[in-house]
């Protein structure tokens, strides 16, 4: 085959073509190995002391990074967020990072560059938000959609492409050691301020990825990655309806999976969650990602693969389109599931439309990317570049302020007169139970009827802010008699 790396040359590289024809020609020159390679990830990891992902010493890829990059790569992560970097060292080497990928391979394709950004992007130096649950007791999906985009604007002047954020778990049991992570126990909640997350983020021009899909925080025992036993109606109700809200009204373009099994099915090899429900039932076509090291867990973890490579064509066959944070199970294990017969290159060309598709949504596929000093490979003015401004930090004050919520009315904070016969209604399985939380342990304590002076604040959320409350949800308008 003859290279295209020239500007203006390539239908793929013309701006002018739609999106499907330029996929569709790019992905007619490209080879076995070079499609396979856009479904792979690279993870160049410092020597500083500590680990930022589960078991990361026990998956490093000891290959150079020659290579590695040798058909060409579908995603770099974490060049920021490994190790405590300047905005101008991790422009530097985002960038460098970025001329080996399009050096190494013969169409001169450059990588999405992914990073994490929950409470904001995690790199040092960078403003750091108030936690999702505090964006759910805000109940104001304007103010959380402009702290989203302000994460997004940072991620796209810093080069980042890709941020693995919103998390839309919702809260089953309490001591669950990721429940800051969340948005809390309401589906309807979840999905309103998970969707306004989204069109922030995705409004800055940067893939939003939801996570975990489905079930992360509804496992037994609350123990992280251990299996999930709930029914069929409890998944369609209470798990997945926030993941489906965030695809439709926030238009995320990305989805992770879950580490867990769902009734004893790895969601890592559920085709029925990652093709029926996400593809077929909800139309979903962005790219699925693996959670960190998923695919090998397939083998290690589930023992639903016999090994990396049977782990490899398990996650394919199920639906899992790129593997993150590094190629263990795809790249030549993939290669040679395919050339075996075992795997349809059919479902290896679909992954890769997807994936191409938003690399050129993102604009790396234009006319010589790697030419232009301003483009979005890293930026040069990365010296420049406030990830703590006072935009920041006015949004998340913001944040913080609008999440306070007030659970007794000492010193009379609200013009709440008990010497009325007026009453606050406290509804729910316990009324007469006040529970004190955290990502520990809940402490039940009882307490006696509720009054005016000592009841739970019920508040009505800001006008303006888009909330809608659900059908099972008492109005906060009037006070009513109690239950």
């Amino acid at each position: 085959m003859t290279s295209v790396n020239v500007p203006g040359l390539a239908p793929w590289r013309d701006a002018a073509r739609t999106t499907a024809e330029r996929v569709e020609s790019l992905l007619a020159d490209l080879t076995l190995e070079e499609k396979v390679a856009q479904l792979g990830s690279v993870w160049v990891q410092s020597d500083e002391p500590g680990n930022v992902a589960p078991l990361q010493d026990r998956f490093t890829v000891a290959d150079g990074m020659e290579e590695r990059l040798r058909y060409g790569q579908g995603h770099l992560t974490r060049v920021y967020g490994t190790a405590p970097v300047s905005p101008a060292e991790g422009a530097a080497r985002l960038r460098s990072m970025q001329e080996q990928v399009m050096a190494a391979n013969r169409h001169g394709i450059p990588a999405i560059a992914h990073e994490e950004c929950l409470t904001g992007f995690a790199t040092y130096g960078a403003t750091a938000y108030p936690t999702p649950l505090a964006w759910a007791a805000t109940f104001d999906p304007g103010l959380i959609e402009r702290m989203a985009a302000a994460i997004g604007a940072d991620l796209r002047a810093a080069g980042v492409h890709q941020g693995l954020s919103p998390v839309l778990d919702v809260v089953r049991d309490y001591r669950w050691g990721r429940v800051e992570e969340t948005l809390g126990e309401d589906p309807y909640l979840v999905g309103q301020l998970g969707a306004a997350y989204v069109r922030g983020l995705e409004g800055a021009g940067v893939i939003a990825t939801l996570k975990h899909f489905a079930g992360y925080a509804a496992s037994r025992a609350a123990r992280n990655q251990a299996p999930v036993s709930i029914g069929p109606r409890e998944l369609a109700d209470v798990i997945l309806p926030p993941f489906e809200t965030a695809l439709r009204e926030g238009g995320a373009r990305s989805v992770m999976n879950s580490y867990t099994d769902v009734d004893g099915v790895p969601v890592g090899a559920n085709p029925h969650l990652l093709r029926g429900v996400l593809r077929e039932e909800w139309g979903f076509d962005g790219t699925v990602v693996a959670d960190y090291w998923s695919i090998p867990f397939l083998a290690s973890m589930h023992g639903v693969a016999e090994d990396l490579p049977d782990a490899g064509a398990v996650a394919m066959l199920a639906g899992i389109d790129v593997e993150l944070p590094e190629t263990h199970g795809y790249g030549a294990h993939l290669v040679g599931h395919v050339r075996a017969g075992r795997v349809d290159e059919a479902l290896v060309d679909e992954a890769v439309r997807r994936v191409l598709r938003q690399k050129i949504e993102l604009g790396l596929l234009d006319a010589a990317p790697d030419a232009d000093p301003d483009s979005d490979l890293a930026p040069e003015l990365a010296p420049e570049l406030d990830l703590d401004s006072p935009r920041n930090r006015r949004l998340a004050t913001a944040v913080a302020e609008r999440s306070i919520v007030l659970l007794g009315n000492t010193g009379r904070v609200l013009p709440l007169d008990p010497a009325t016969t007026a009453r606050i209604a406290v509804l729910g399985p316990a009324p007469t139970t006040r529970v004190r939380c955290s990502a520990a342990t809940p402490s039940p304590t009882t307490s006696s009827t509720a009054t005016p002076s000592t009841a739970p604040a019920c508040r009505s959320p800001p006008s303006g802010s888009g909330w809608r409350p659900s059908s099972r949800m008492p109005s906060c308008a009037t006070p009513s008699a109690p239950t």
